[in-house]
């Protein structure tokens, strides 16, 4: 009981703004395995608009459940508080746990009429935080969406910025960050994810309208948010979602690792040359999309994929060479599957389990995590255990992570090298869905060429 009291003490609400040793250590260990292991890259921009002495709220979109506030806080410094909805600090023991990570929660109507007094116990603390220049993370979208696409806004953020202020005289000068957060892939692992944070808002510039018609500047400010979301994301449209949507594979999957020019910018760029598109040539936007959506489905159907289509050749000497290449490194791959069976296969049997696909990634996340506690630990014990010389122990145990990065890169140039093989089989049986696969994609690929070349 006594040890009870001593950790819900520590890890209560009552001091979640204040700097916590055993939550920075935990962060920069959830960390590494979020940026280096669980994510091949993680890409950030525009840190220059983060001013450690300002009074921020961040506005991330939210697209892929838990990962969003995790792709916030390990790529910002400082122990940022977030707000999550309330039914889920119920039981004391969680309560307890969320309150360690740094996490406030918030009353809804549904969760009943008495329980909404407790917001304001919850936006006290929300001036705490702010006050002490930690950071509040809000998703002002509400609930997540596994669309690359910002919808309305909720009112909750703008209404924390302004009534903070109001409480405080008006002296604090909150900034809302507005932040977009991008996935190559919302659910599979060693995927890129990239992280801009936009130019801050300045609350204080709605301070007139708020004095005036509080309704109203809620609405200004909420506008503004949205409009800045939508300029530093990957916005897209609900008609010709899907069209345009798997487009940005077809043309700029290749990218998805470049920091000079990320992808998401050319995202965008290619975005909004369609929404320009669809306004100034309809039909030429309609041919777009249809291409889209039929290459999209053909190459499913005769299982190839679009950097494979992207190549003019697949000379058969580099293929050989190839496939010797994955012959003689068949133990190295099997080595390797110790860590990638650990840490990432059996994450996948919880996955059966969970309905809603975008909390497949945080899942998968956290259970790796919590495998690396326990086994990380007990493979080191063991190497220590088998070899003789505590140095060669060490150094094997070194070993298997990089082991498992080169078994998961094997798998993907293996898959590389036998669809090379497969094409070259279609080719040379003059294989017609083939042909006008390749047909459409390289008329695809001209179009979008064409149009990216327009002022």
């Amino acid at each position: 009981m006594w040890c009870r009291c001593i950790f819900f003490y520590f890890m209560g609400k009552e001091n979640i703004e204040k700097y916590s040793a055993g939550y920075a250590l935990l962060k920069s260990v959830a960390g590494f395995w979020h940026n280096n292991v669980f994510y091949r890259k993680v890409i950030v921009l525009g840190r220059e608009n983060i001013q450690p002495d300002d009074h921020l709220i961040f506005a991330p979109n939210h697209q892929n459940a838990l990962m969003d506030a995790l792709a916030v806080l390990f790529t910002h410094k400082g122990q940022p508080v977030f707000l999550a909805r309330a039914d889920i600090f119920k039981r004391k023991t969680v309560a307890a746990i969320m309150y360690f990570l740094k996490i406030l929660p918030v009353y809804r109507i549904r969760d009943g009429f008495s329980s909404l007094k407790g917001n304001d116990e919850i936006f006290i603390k929300t001036i705490d935080v702010l006050k002490n220049k930690n950071g509040l993370v809000i998703l002002p979208e509400g609930d997540h969406a596994g669309f690359r696409r910002l919808r309305q806004l909720k009112k909750g953020i703008c209404r924390v910025a302004f009534q903070s202020d109001e409480a405080t005289g008006f002296t604090l000068n909150i900034k809302i960050i507005p932040v977009a957060l991008d996935f190559s892939n919302y659910a599979r692992f060693r995927q890129v994810l990239t992280v801009a944070y936009g130019k801050p808002i300045e609350v204080s510039e709605y301070f007139n309208s708020y004095k005036v018609n509080p309704e109203r500047a809620l609405n200004e400010l909420r506008s503004r948010l949205s409009d800045e979301m939508k300029g530093i994301m990957v916005h897209i449209e609900e008609d010709e979602y899907e069209a345009i949507d798997e487009l940005r594979s077809m043309i700029n999957g290749r990218f998805s690792d470049d920091i000079r020019f990320p992808k998401l910018f050319r995202d965008r760029i290619l975005v909004n040359k369609m929404n320009s598109l669809k306004e100034s040539d309809p039909v030429l936007y309609e041919r777009i999309c249809s291409l889209s959506l039929k290459i999209k489905k053909k190459a499913k159907e005769l299982n190839t994929d679009y950097r494979l289509l992207e190549k003019k050749k697949h000379p058969l000497g580099w293929l050989i060479a190839g496939m010797i290449g994955i012959i003689l490194t068949f133990p190295l791959f099997i080595y390797g599957n110790i860590f990638n069976l650990t840490f990432l296969e059996i994450p996948n049997l919880q996955i059966r389990k969970i309905k809603d696909p975008q909390f497949h990634s945080s899942i998968r996340y956290g259970i790796s995590l919590m495998l690396a506690f326990v086994f990380l630990p007990l493979y080191l014990i063991i190497s220590l255990f088998v070899f003789s010389s505590w140095w060669l122990g060490l150094l094997i145990f070194l070993t298997l992570p990089a082991s498992g990065l080169f078994a998961w890169n094997y798998y993907l140039q293996y898959r590389r090298i036998i669809g090379g093989f497969r094409i070259r089989k279609m080719i040379s049986q003059k294989n017609k869905e083939f042909d006008l696969l390749r047909l459409n994609h390289t008329e695809l690929v001209k179009l979008i060429a064409t149009l990216q070349d327009e002022k």
